[in-house]
């Protein structure tokens, strides 16, 4: 980033002094004395003349590590005890003398103190310019459980957490394939977050990961505290409500979106994992459709794309109907809405934004809440203002029923960020029925359907498969066809290595007529069961 750099920049830009003192006294400046900076001072070399510091900080590292595979192979070291100068006995501990992986030298200063901050060890001896950094990451982090937001009942129950390299250790278990490759980088300033890519080589488009590293790097900013960063950064589209961008928690998840062609990008921090390109019948898909038989799982997501177009223009129909095309309500019905309607002083639009925006409070409060309690006071807050409202005569009891059944098919989508589009979208579909009935809802859904045709992700066309029109990757669209069907990967994404089984996998089981029936040996009578 551009500026002029700060006294602290320019000193840190240095190189690492031949002095220990200095190098202790510059790495104390530069933390400011923080406590959880832990320096332990040992003397080893011939006659324990020269002077070593094992410098690390406190929380983020293995401390059990360095102290077993370190500080005691150190101090017990035989080759240690005949060295005379400190390089010597710098060179001996990365060579020989530490049992631990990933030792490496360094003389730049800035880049000694950012190993430091990102968990590693580092080892100064007295009368050398340079540093050994040892890897010893580790701390205090959350166990591998079950994803809260993407939960399936059938599958692995493994999600991701806050660890970088857990999480793409998760994936490696999944893909045991040297063709996983995994490329690592650090982003923000400031919080120097560790950033990682991840893709199959021979699968995945080196076009798409040459756009993902293109976008990657041209991000300048003090802070990487989350992938939502990153996805704002890299999307295509900005002024749009709808996500161009998938993340995830599940594992299984991104492994089936690796083997398609796409790339998954980790961030240190959080188990929330991006995956590009993406496109819009993605977010309706789940992993438990692959895992079940596929007309149980086409009925599932037929259902869950229903359900989203109910949350997005349910109270909308009401309020087209109930203003403007009475005349398409049945007779008996239009009796006891208008009865009940009678004493509201509102028109419909009105109920519908006052109970909209009621439900969207009890949301927000019953998240925010404790677990304890918010689930009880969001079923009981919206029992309890829906009927306080109909009492009063604020809303109809028809409105309450229409509110709280979009607001139940919003959870219906796996994906939270696009349910959660659906709900913001809602309320112009609500203006725009009030405005012109039917008519506005048909307008505001071809405008809809013409925005989502220009949207793309990283090139691909987001209404991939209906626009463009593929009839190959109908197959996993909305249906899902049985899996001996799927010969080859989705079109648009990944390379032309489109093969991923072999031709006529269609179970062949044997006639009906040569079903056994009896037991061949034992009782001839025993019919099996």
């Amino acid at each position: 980033m551009s500026g002029d750099k700060n006294p602290e920049t320019v000193k840190l830009s240095g190189f690492v002094r031949p002095l220990l003192a200095e190098n202790l006294s510059l790495i104390k400046e530069m933390t400011g004395n923080s406590s959880d900076i832990v320096i332990r001072k040992l003397k080893t070399g011939a006659g324990e003349k020269i002077e070593i510091a094992v410098v690390y900080v406190g929380g983020i590292t293995d401390e059990k590590a360095i102290h077993d595979f370190l500080l005691e192979s150190i101090m017990n070291s035989e080759e240690l005890a005949e060295k005379e100068y400190g390089r010597e006995v710098l060179e001996t501990i990365a060579g020989d003398a530490v049992a631990l992986g990933g030792v490496e030298k360094e003389k730049r200063l800035d880049k000694v103190l950012e190993s430091l901050m990102a968990g590693n060890t580092i080892i100064l001896a007295e009368e050398t310019a340079e540093a050994v950094i040892t890897t010893t990451k580790g701390g205090e982090k959350r166990s591998i459980k079950e994803p809260e937001n993407q939960q399936a009942f059938r599958g692995s129950r493994e999600g991701f957490i806050e660890a970088l390299d857990t999480n793409i250790s998760l994936v490696r278990r999944i893909i045991k394939n040297p063709n996983l490759w995994v490329e690592k980088t650090t982003m923000g300033s400031v919080t120097k977050t560790d950033v990682a890519i991840m893709y199959i080589n021979g699968i995945c488009d080196p076009k798409a990961v040459k756009e993902v590293k293109k976008r990657m790097e041209s991000i300048e900013i003090d802070s990487i505290l989350e992938s939502g960063y990153i996805e704002q950064f890299i999307e295509d589209t900005v002024f749009t409500t709808f996500p161009t961008v998938y993340h995830t928690e599940r594992p299984d998840m991104v492994a089936g979106n690796l083997l398609e062609g796409r790339i998954a990008i980790f961030v240190d921090g959080t188990p929330f994992v991006l995956l590009v390109p993406a496109v819009f019948i993605q977010f309706f898909q789940s992993v438990e459709d692959y895992y079940s038989r596929f007309d149980i799982a086409t009925f599932i997501r037929f259902l869950r794309v229903l359900i989203f177009f109910i949350s997005l223009i349910a109270p909308a129909v009401y309020v087209g109907a109930t203003t403007f095309h009475k005349e398409m309500i049945p007779t008996e019905l239009l009796v006891v809405i208008a009865a009940q309607r009678e004493i509201v002083p509102f028109p419909a639009v009105v109920e519908a934004m006052i109970m909209e925006i009621s439900f969207e409070i009890l949301r927000e409060a019953g998240i925010r809440l404790p677990k304890a309690i918010g689930s009880a006071v969001s079923i009981v807050g919206a029992i309890v203002i829906g009927q306080a409202a109909v009492q009063a005569g604020i809303v109809s009891p028809a409105m309450v029923i229409i509110v709280a059944i979009t607001a139940i098919s919003s959870f219906a989508t796996p994906s939270f960020s696009m349910a959660i589009s659906a709900r913001l979208v809602r309320f112009f579909f609500i203006l725009a029925a009030a405005t012109t009935g039917f008519y506005g809802i048909i307008l505001g859904l071809i405008i809809m359907f013409v925005h989502l045709c220009s949207l793309r992700s990283f090139g691909v066309p987001y209404m991939t498969p209906f626009a463009p029109f593929i009839l190959k990757n109908w197959g996993d669209a909305i249906v899902r066809l049985p899996w001996w069907t799927h010969e080859k990967r989705p079109e648009l994404i990944g390379n032309d290595n489109k093969v991923r089984q072999g031709e006529y996998q269609k179970p062949e089981p044997p006639d009906s007529g040569d079903m056994k029936t009896k037991q061949e040996d034992g009782d001839p009578n025993e019919t099996n069961r």
